[in-house]
C-alpha cells in the first residue's frame, strides 16, 4: 500500500512550517513603505453623529491622513452588499439599509467604525485615534429579541418601517396546524440559541496597497474566500472590473466562517493607501476583534413538536426571531433560512413541518455565518424537542430517537430535501457501544455516592454540505520537474494540502514532496467558490479528482506515442503507463519530461502535456451526520458541570484521511461544548457589550475537556460525488450542543429540570436547581 494514498491517516504536511515558525500570516507581510492603521470607532450602540474633529489628532507624531466618512462619499464608494436572493421570503421583501466603509450619519452599535487614522506606527496610530472628537447624540439602544418589533420600540433604522428585515416561511402550516390540534402529545418549547464570537487565534487583519503600474487594488487578508469578497468589493463598492482589485490571502490562523465577508477594515486600508501613495496594514486587536467581527447564532425561537399516542412524531413547527444585529452581513440572510431548512427535522421521519422566522435589526454586531451556519440551530432545536418530548411522555430518549429515525433512502423530508443514504441507528449503535452506554447505571450509583448529580446525553444529528456549488482543479507539470496543483479554494486551517495531495498521490503515483499547492491569490487563481458549508472536499476534492483522470488520459495517448504502442494497450498503474504484458513503462513524470523534450515534433491528437484543468459541479447534495454522547457530572451544591466522557461517530462517507477527519470533529464539538456551557456575547440594555475580553468572554480551555473518542461509520457512502464523501468541517460544532444540554438535563431530570438555555453556566444550574427544590419543598 502506498505511504500517501487515499484512506491512510497521514498527518498534515503543512504542520511542518507551522510548527517550525515558518507559517506566513498577514501580520508576518511587510512591505516597502508600510504605515500602519487604527479606527476611531462609535463608544455608543445608538447615536447620532455630528462633527467629527480631526485637528488636535493631525498634528500629532506620525500621523499621515485621518480619514471620515467625507473621504469615503469623495472616492465614490458603494454600500456593502448582501444576499437577497432568498426563496421563502414574503411579499415585502428584504430591507437592505445602507452601510459604508465608514459611518456617517448614525452609529448603530459600539464598534461601529466612523474614522480611520494612518501612521507611520501601529501605536502612533492609535494614539492619534484616541485624539479624534466626535460629537455624539446618545439614543436609546435596541438589544432585546423579545421586543424588538413591538410597536414603541424605537426603530434602528429611521428609513425602514419597522425593525423587521424579513419575513420567512417554508412549509405546509396548515397541515402542521391540523397534526398540533390531533396530536396525542405536543411539546413546546421556547429557548434561546446563544450569541457566540468565532474567536479565531489569530484576530482579523489587512494590508492594503495600490499598484499604480497595473491600476490595482491589493488585499493582503487574513481571510476566506479571496474571489467572493473581490467579486463583491469590485462590482459594488469600489465599481471597478474585478481584475482591478488582487486579493490574496497568505496563511490564515482559523475563520469558521467569520472572514469570509467584506468588512469595513479591508476596504479602508485600499482606499487608504491608493490615497497616501504607502501601503497600509490593520491588525485587530482582541478586543477590538469583539467589537468589530461578525457573531454567530442568536436566536429566539417557539417550537412545538406533535406525537400521537404511540410516540411517532406527526408534526414540527418552528417560529424563530433571528437577530442580524445592525446591518445585513455578506450572506447573513440566509443562514436562518435556506441553510437552515435544508436540515430541518433531522434524522426523524416527520410528515409536516412549517417553519417561519422574522429576522430582525438590533443595535449590537451584525450577524452572519459561524461554523455550521444555520445547521447547528436546526440540530440544536430538534435535538432538544425530542429529548424534552420524552421527558414529558416518560420514554427513553434514545429509544424514542430510533423510532422515528429515518430507515429507507432516498428518502424526501417534509421541505423538500432528499437524503439519499444513512445508516442513522448503525451510528448510534455504534456510539453507545463506544461510549459504554450500558455502563452509565453504574456510573451513576458511583456518582450519587459522592454527592454528585451525573447525566447521558445524545444528540442525533444531520447536516448537509452546502457551499458554492463548482469549482476547478489545475494539474500543472513544470519544466523543474515538479507538479503544481491549484484549485479554487482557500484553507485556514482544514488540512487541504495534505488532503489534495493524497488524492494526487493515490491517482497519479507522484510524491506530495513533487508537489507544489498553490492557492489564496486572485491574480494566480482566476477563479474559486473559496470554501465553506464543509465544500471543500465535495467540491474541490472532487474537481482534483476528476482533473487527475484527465491526466491519465492524456497520459496514454502520450505514452502510446512514446512507447510506439497503440492506445488501447496502455495501463496506468502505480504512477506508471505501460504496455499491457510487457515491462515497458514510463513513468508519469518522466512522460511529462519527455512530451517537453519533444512538443514541437508531435503529430496532431497527441497531447503536448499532461497539465490538465477540469471543473466540477455538485448537482446533489451530501448529508453528513452522527451521533454525538455526553456524560456529565453536576455538583449540586455549586452547580459546576465535568463532562467526563464524550464519544462521537460521524457519518462522511468515505473517510480520505482519518487523522484530519478526528481532527476536525475534535475542534468543532469543542466550540459546541463551549457554546452549550461557556460562551456567550452578553449586551447591557445600552447596548454595551459586557463581555468584549477572554476576560469575561469564557472560552472553553483544556481544564473543560474530556479525551474526546471519535470514530467513522463509512457503511453508507454517498454516490453524489465521485469520491464518495460527505463535508466533515461544521459537524463538530452541530451535534455538540445539544448533546451537552441534553446530559446536563439528564443528570437535573430528578429534580424535574427540563429545559435550562445556553450556555449552561454554573449560576444558571444552581438557580435552576435551587428554584426546582424550592418548588418541590412549596408541594
Amino acid at each position: 500500500m502506498q505511504k500517501f494514498a487515499v484512506g491512510q491517516a497521514v498527518r498534515r504536511v503543512e504542520d511542518e512550517r507551522f510548527l517550525k515558525g515558518e507559517g506566513r500570516y498577514v501580520d508576518d507581510i511587510v512591505l516597502d513603505n508600510m504605515v500602519h492603521a487604527a479606527f476611531v470607532r462609535s463608544p455608543f450602540a445608538h447615536a447620532k453623529i455630528g462633527k467629527i474633529d480631526t485637528s488636535v489628532a493631525s498634528g500629532m507624531p506620525g500621523v499621515i491622513k485621518i480619514l471620515t466618512p467625507k473621504d469615503v462619499k469623495k472616492a465614490g464608494l458603494g454600500a456593502f452588499p448582501t444576499l437577497t436572493a432568498v426563496d421563502g421570503v414574503d411579499e415585502n421583501g428584504i430591507a437592505v439599509p445602507q452601510r459604508f466603509a465608514l459611518t456617517g450619519d448614525v452609529a448603530r452599535f459600539v464598534g461601529d467604525p466612523v474614522a480611520m487614522v494612518v501612521a507611520k506606527t501601529q501605536a502612533q496610530a492609535l494614539a492619534a485615534a484616541e485624539a479624534v472628537m466626535v460629537d455624539y447624540e446618545d439614543r436609546p439602544a435596541v438589544v432585546d429579541l423579545a421586543t424588538v418589533l413591538d410597536r414603541k420600540t424605537r426603530l434602528i433604522h429611521s428609513k425602514l418601517k419597522s425593525n423587521r428585515a424579513y419575513h420567512f416561511h417554508k412549509g405546509d402550516e396548515p397541515g402542521v396546524d391540523r397534526a398540533i390540534a390531533s396530536a396525542g402529545h405536543v411539546t413546546r418549547l421556547t429557548f434561546v440559541n446563544n450569541r457566540v464570537a468565532p474567536s479565531a487565534v489569530e484576530p482579523r487583519g489587512s494590508i492594503g496597497d495600490f499598484d499604480k503600474a497595473k491600476d490595482q487594488l491589493v488585499l493582503y487578508v487574513s481571510g476566506q474566500a479571496v474571489h467572493g469578497q473581490r467579486g463583491q468589493m469590485a462590482d459594488v463598492i469600489f465599481k471597478v472590473p474585478p481584475e482591478k482589485i488582487r486579493v490574496v490571502m497568505p496563511d490564515v490562523g482559523g475563520g469558521f466562517g467569520a472572514k469570509n465577508f467584506v468588512y469595513p477594515e479591508n476596504v479602508m486600508v485600499m482606499l487608504a493607501a491608493k490615497l497616501v501613495g504607502q501601503p497600509v496594514k490593520w491588525i485587530a486587536q482582541r478586543s477590538e476583534n469583539f467589537l468589530s467581527e461578525i457573531h454567530g447564532r442568536d436566536h429566539l425561537t417557539t417550537a412545538e413538536l406533535a406525537l400521537d399516542e404511540d410516540g411517532n412524531f406527526t408534526a414540527l413547527k418552528i417560529c424563530t426571531r433571528a437577530n442580524m444585529g445592525a446591518y445585513l452581513s455578506s450572506y447573513a440572510t440566509i443562514i436562518p433560512t435556506s441553510a437552515s431548512w435544508v436540515s430541518m427535522g433531522g434524522n426523524y421521519s416527520i410528515p409536516v413541518v412549517s417553519m417561519s422566522v422574522d429576522a430582525v435589526f438590533t443595535n449590537t454586531v451584525p450577524v452572519d455565518a459561524y461554523r455550521g451556519a444555520g445547521r447547528p440551530e436546526s440540530a440544536y432545536l430538534i435535538e432538544r424537542l425530542v429529548d424534552l418530548a420524552a421527558f414529558e411522555t416518560g420514554r427513553d430518549p434514545i429509544e424514542l430517537r430510533r423510532q422515528n429515525f429515518i430507515r429507507q433512502y432516498p428518502h424526501q423530508m417534509a421541505l423538500g430535501m432528499v437524503i439519499d443514504c444513512a445508516d442513522f441507528e448503525g451510528t448510534l449503535n455504534k456510539a453507545l457501544a463506544l461510549h459504554d452506554a450500558d455502563g452509565f447505571a453504574r456510573r451513576r450509583k458511583a456518582s450519587e455516592r459522592k454527592n454528585r448529580l451525573r447525566g447521558l446525553g445524545v444528540s442525533s444529528y444531520l447536516e448537509v454540505t452546502l457551499g458554492l456549488p463548482s469549482d476547478f482543479a489545475e494539474i500543472r507539470f513544470e519544466d523543474d520537474g515538479t507538479v503544481s496543483l491549484m484549485t479554487g479554494g482557500q484553507s485556514t486551517g482544514q488540512g487541504h494540502e495534505t488532503t489534495f495531495k493524497q488524492i494526487i498521490s493515490s491517482e497519479l503515483g507522484i510524491a506530495p514532496g513533487k508537489v507544489r499547492y498553490i492557492t489564496g491569490d486572485t491574480d494566480v487563481i482566476k477563479t474559486g467558490g473559496g470554501h465553506g458549508g464543509s465544500r471543500s472536499l465535495m467540491v474541490i476534492g472532487s474537481a482534483v479528482l476528476t482533473t487527475s483522470h484527465e491526466v491519465v488520459s492524456k497520459g496514454k495517448l502520450a505514452a502510446a506515442h512514446v512507447l510506439e504502442a497503440s492506445a488501447q494497450d496502455i495501463e496506468f498503474k502505480s504512477g506508471k503507463f505501460a504496455i499491457i504484458g510487457t515491462d515497458r513503462a514510463i513513468g508519469v513524470l518522466d512522460l511529462a519530461a519527455r512530451l517537453r523534450a519533444i512538443a514541437d515534433s508531435l503529430p496532431e491528437g497527441i497531447p503536448r502535456t499532461l497539465s490538465s484543468t477540469k471543473t466540477w459541479e455538485r448537482k446533489q447534495f451530501s448529508y453528513p451526520n452522527g451521533v454525538h454522547v455526553c456524560e456529565v457530572e453536576v455538583d449540586p451544591e455549586t452547580g459546576m458541570t465535568e463532562i467526563t466522557g464524550y464519544t462521537v461517530v460521524d457519518d462522511f462517507g468515505r473517510i480520505i484521511n482519518p487523522l484530519i477527519a478526528g481532527g476536525q470533529v475534535l475542534g468543532g464539538a469543542v466550540q459546541g461544548i463551549g457554546q452549550a456551557l461557556l460562551e456567550g456575547v452578553v449586551y447591557d440594555e445600552a447596548g454595551q457589550m459586557l463581555t468584549g475580553s477572554f476576560m469575561d468572554y469564557c472560552m472553553p480551555r483544556a481544564q473543560d475537556l474530556p479525551s474526546i473518542d471519535v470514530d467513522f461509520n463509512q457503511d453508507a457512502p454517498t454516490q453524489s460525488n465521485p469520491l464518495g464523501v460527505k463535508g466533515a468541517g461544521e459537524a463538530g460544532a452541530t451535534g455538540a450542543p445539544p448533546a451537552v444540554v441534553n446530559a446536563v438535563l439528564d443528570a437535573l431530570k430528578p429534580l424535574g429540570i427540563g429545559h435550562i438555555d445556553m450556555p449552561l453556566t454554573p449560576l444558571k444550574i444552581w438557580q435552576a436547581m435551587t428554584a426546582a427544590s424550592r418548588e418541590q419543598a412549596a408541594q
